[in-house]
């Protein structure tokens, strides 16, 4: 045979061999109709599986030294989830925990809805058993022949030439499933009718498909079957976040429909019953979106990447800066220098730094309360005025607005430190300091005082002590009442000025180290290692927003708050909650610090979007 008939046969082999593989499942941006309003993926649920296995998170959860407190979680959400279902279903959970193998899909959509009628959403789980797709076959036979043993009456319906095994339960049943027992109504009311739920499910090829709407299903089959039907990798605005935001392989990402939710709340019809001669102003949908700027909100969506290095991830509004205004506005933050100052202590635990302009913030909170409602500035107004005719009888030139709000910088940093003390309430409120750009501190610090003197009385004989040539002033806060109706003092607010900035407080400690760290004889948090790695993560810190965290040294507070002082912080919670969560339980924190490092996070304004980047590097404790 010649070597030109060898290679046509070898081609033909070839050419009918792949036809009969099964196809590739579509990717869920591809199945997932037009008006989807949102949804979450896993692409890939072996290579979840794979980087879980040695992110800290995990790792730490599985560490032996937490397996009381682990064990004693994982029984109470058996006895409570996953012993009722496996009861009611006759089948074990874990003969279908391995089956994800591609993808795993939730996907929320309208459903044929306008928003404002009784048809309620359609939801959507897609998974991708790949070579799994038998066992799927199995387990879904399995799984039919207990419903139906049971009485439940399953029928069959064509779809795009698929068949669809559909079973309705009410909404009592689908509690029921989990354990969670019939619906209770509430004393004096008649108890909600139950609601009927079609659950349609069926395979195609390895992919498992389970949904609560005939016109959802339809939509998935048209485009595993090849039917024309619009699907949301089509939308304009879903391609361009694709590209800007998925791409790279994320581990898994979600998205959601911003442009097609906030129309749909726009559209929200008014009220008929209102009465005309309320004095209370009428809100409208559309009014409210357009002036706080959510109208303009095109999506919104997350990516997350698990590396070697560590974990990123990425949340993004799609809002374009030609129709930015009100809380869009507001977050679209120029990009300045937003880097740790020098009299940032390398021991902080905390620290955040936010250029945002409070002139122009303030300027932009008045338009939106004068837009929602000309009355609700007007009240403000009134308050302002109000403080201004109390303190002018002392100081005439004394104007609220120019005071306060005319002084505020484009500067906002806020650190806290490692707790002083091993008490409940010295562990729940750390040394923290809040740092305001100012031009003019004391006439801050003025208004500051006469604000708060309309709010609960200060005393009027204490007066500013020197520190290092500043003044530092005390400032009564309003006291709280405790559970049992006590009145409790609040710790009073301290303010100074330094460095051209405002300084707010309730600890004297972490005031006085800002005020005497001009000396130079502190290390500068910005000089830590790993800090600069970290931060080129995250972009830099030159976008206008930036923060760290020590996770490592946050989590020990976190221990010592929930162990140590385990029994007066549980009764904090609900009964039912401390089933679940016995803090007593938990190992002594230096066995499980390796699993801690630092985290930090960034923003970034662009023309299209705002997003904001967290990176959370691998503790070196673990390479």
């Amino acid at each position: 045979m010649s070597t030109k008939l060898l290679r046509l046969a070898a081609a033909s082999v070839f050419l009918t061999t792949t036809s009969l593989l099964p196809a590739a499942i579509p990717p869920a941006e591809n199945l997932l109709p037009s008006d989807t309003i949102a949804f979450v993926t896993v692409p890939d649920c072996v290579a979840l599986r794979a980087a879980s296995k040695v992110s800290p998170q995990l790792m730490f959860w599985n560490d032996p030294a937490m397996k009381p407190f682990h064990d004693k979680f994982m029984n109470k959400l058996t006895e409570t989830f996953i012993a009722p279902l496996e009861k009611d279903l006759g089948l074990k959970v874990a003969d279908f925990a391995d089956l994800p193998q591609g993808q795993f899909t939730f996907g929320v959509n309208l459903n044929g809805s306008n928003g404002h009628d009784e048809i309620p959403p359609g939801l959507l789980l897609l998974l991708d058993a790949k070579g799994k797709s038998d066992q799927l076959k199995t387990n879904l036979a399995a799984l039919t022949k207990k419903l139906a043993d049971k009485g439940r009456t399953i029928r069959t319906e064509k779809i795009r030439g698929l068949t669809f095994s559909v079973i309705t339960l009410s909404t009592n049943d689908l509690t029921g499933l989990f354990g969670q027992g019939k619906q209770v109504s509430e004393i004096g009311k008649e108890p909600k009718a139950e609601q009927p739920v079609d659950i349609y499910f069926t395979q195609y090829e390895s992919l498992l498909i389970v949904g609560t709407a005939p016109k959802l299903m339809d939509a998935v089959a048209a485009h595993l079957t090849g039917g024309s039907v619009p699907s949301i990798a089509d939308d304009a605005t879903f391609a361009a976040d694709r590209l800007s935001q998925f791409r790279n392989s994320p581990t898994y990402y979600g998205w959601f429909n911003g442009k097609l939710v906030m129309n749909m709340i726009a559209q929200t019809p008014k009220d008929s019953s209102d009465d005309a001669d309320s004095p209370m102003p009428k809100f409208s949908a559309a009014k409210i979106l357009g002036v706080t700027g959510l109208g303009n909100l095109k999506s919104a969506s997350f990516a997350l990447h698990e590396g070697r290095e560590g974990t990123t991830a990425d949340f993004h509004l799609t809002t374009p800066a030609d129709g930015r205004n009100g809380f869009l506005k507001i977050l679209a933050i120029p990009a300045k220098d937003s880097a740790p100052p020098a009299f940032v202590p390398a021991d902080v635990i905390k620290f955040t730094r936010v250029r945002l302009d409070g002139k122009q913030t303030w300027a932009e909170i008045q338009k939106i309360v004068a837009g929602i409602s000309p009355q609700g500035l007007a009240g403000l107004n009134s308050v302002i005025d109000l403080a201004n005719s109390g303190a002018q009888q002392k100081d005439p030139s004394f104007d609220l607005r120019n005071n306060l709000f005319g002084n505020l910088g484009d500067d906002i940093i806020n650190y806290t430190k490692a707790p002083v003390g091993g008490t409940l309430a010295a562990i729940a409120n750390p040394p923290t300091i809040t740092l305001i750009g100012t031009p003019n501190a004391d006439q801050i610090i003025q208004a500051i005082k006469i604000v708060a003197g309309m709010i609960t009385p200060q005393d009027s004989s204490l007066q500013p002590r020197e520190f290092r040539g500043h003044k530092i002033h005390t400032v009564a806060l309003r006291p709280q009442r405790g559970p049992n109706g006590a009145v409790i003092p609040a710790t009073p607010l301290l303010l100074s000025s330094g460095g051209g900035y405002l300084a707010i407080t309730t600890d004297a400690g972490i005031l006085e180290e800002f005020l005497r760290s001009s000396d130079g004889k502190i290390k500068p948090l910005r000089e830590i290692a790993g800090l600069t790695e970290a931060a080129a993560r995250v972009g830099g810190m030159g976008n206008g927003l930036f923060s760290y965290q020590n996770a490592r040294e946050v989590m020990r507070s976190s221990f010592k708050l929930l162990k140590g002082a385990a029994e007066p912080t549980l009764q904090r919670f609900p009964t039912q909650f401390r089933e679940w969560a016995d803090f007593t339980l938990l190992p002594e924190y230096d066995t499980v610090a390796k699993y801690f490092y630092l985290s930090v996070f960034a923003n970034s304004t662009g023309a299209e979007g705002l997003t904001l980047r967290v990176f959370t590097p691998r503790p070196p404790t673990l390479n």
